[in-house]
């Protein structure tokens, strides 16, 4: 018997869009979640991480297996609202879609995961083992929230892994890993028409970041089966204050996805490496043409780096149990094919994978589209929906199995 209608299950979708947690706030959502929770009767636990920041777990079933499931509780900024043709704190029924920012990434996806548990636990399911949610904070910055989560060893018993971002009608089994990398460069400021006073700190980081574009893109860098190609991009670069003065600092941010085959390690590494050679070239370059050109110019380049963020490619078996039953159950309601694919993208399951054998089933199946990030971000209110008795179909069936 359904506990909660269709109109319930979308007013819990309009509650949690309706609170702002971007990048931050996530404890206002896990005390709605929590209260919700325990309503019927589903304890969940609160994990306080910071002002206005917290994960939320909860259970319900008991014993072995345990399938985790995860969604984040945090949201990215609406961005232009003048783009927006709706609040993007109100979720909007429009053409049998659901308007307003997380509605895709991913409190759609939120929301049917707790829909599906509530439904499940007024039937005293699952018959067997144990659901355990795990809602995050911060997965848009950084993944602290699943990082905690496995610092806290509360992955360490799970079978299985489902998360629910938002892949529409398809399902990823693999994912690439991410790395972010901040470049600093150190100059001295001095009129453009003196150059030999100063020193331009964006010369020397431009150079490199060319030789880094360079080198990772080469034919040496492994490409993976699964996950293809390494990919890098300079994302953000900041020099400078005004056009005829030379800047005294310069900052490059730098995102490379990587694969099991060339990981983090491989890639600091590489990375190191490159900085510290082209540094060396420059300041000789610069040591034996540019000081003649510019007499008095003494100073060399100081560029240094820093990790921001090193998070593991993920990939499990493409034949696990969870991807069967997910397809089989998934193509009843899309009335399709769900194909099964590598992501290029990563989830908070960079974290909570880590230590877990490949033989882990782990997936990403969840509502949403491209959208995600945009102005008018929606989900599809079928989807939505959908997604809701697919949760309480697989979860049970594979518990039972």
């Amino acid at each position: 018997m359904v506990l909660l209608n269709d109109a319930a299950r979308i007013d819990i979708l309009q509650k949690l869009v309706a609170i702002p947690s971007v990048n931050d706030h996530e404890l206002d959502v896990a005390n709605y979640l929590a209260e919700l929770l325990a309503q019927y009767d589903i304890k969940a636990k609160i994990m306080t991480l910071g002002k206005n920041r917290a994960n939320l777990m909860a259970e319900i079933g008991t014993g072995s297996p345990v399938l985790a499931v995860t969604g984040h509780m945090d949201v990215v900024d609406p961005g232009d609202l003048k783009a927006w043709e709706s609040d993007p704190f109100i979720l909007t029924q429009k053409d049998g879609k659901l308007y307003g920012r997380g509605a895709s990434d991913m409190k759609g996806g939120l929301a049917a995961l707790i829909i599906s548990m509530i439904e499940m636990k007024t039937q005293n399911k699952p018959a067997h083992g144990t659901i355990r949610l795990l809602a995050t904070l911060g997965e848009e910055v950084g993944e602290e929230g699943s990082h905690h989560f496995f610092e806290n060893g509360d992955m360490q018993d799970v079978d299985a892994l489902l998360v629910a971002e938002p892949s529409g009608y398809q399902i990823a089994y693999a994912q690439k890993g991410s790395i972010d990398l901040k470049l600093t460069s150190k100059g001295a400021a001095a009129h453009s028409s003196m150059p030999n006073l100063g020193f331009n700190a964006l010369d020397p980081l431009i150079s490199i970041l060319n030789v880094v574009n360079e080198q990772f893109r080469a034919n040496e860098i492994p490409v993976s089966a699964v996950l293809g190609n390494v990919t890098v991009n300079t994302d953000v670069l900041t020099g400078g204050v005004q056009v005829n003065s030379l800047p005294e600092s310069a900052e490059a941010l730098i995102n490379i996805r990587t694969i099991p085959e060339f990981d983090g390690r491989a890639v600091i590494n590489k990375f190191d490496s490159i900085v510290k050679n082209e540094l060396q070239k420059y300041n000789l370059n610069y040591d034996q043409n540019m000081a003649k050109l510019l007499p008095g110019a003494l100073k060399h380049a100081n560029v240094s780096y820093e990790v921001m963020m090193d998070e593991p490619a993920v990939i499990s078996s493409k034949e696990n149990q969870l991807i069967k039953l997910a397809q089989t159950i998934g193509e009843q309601f899309a009335g399709q094919k769900i194909p099964v694919l590598a992501s290029p993208g990563i989830t908070d399951a960079s974290n909570l994978m880590r230590e877990k054998d490949t033989k882990v089933p782990f997936i990403v199946f969840g509502p949403g589209n491209t959208t995600s990030h945009m102005a008018n971000e929606y989900v599809d209110q079928s989807m939505y929906l959908d997604f809701i008795e697919i949760y309480i179909q697989l979860f049970e069936q594979f518990l039972a199995n």
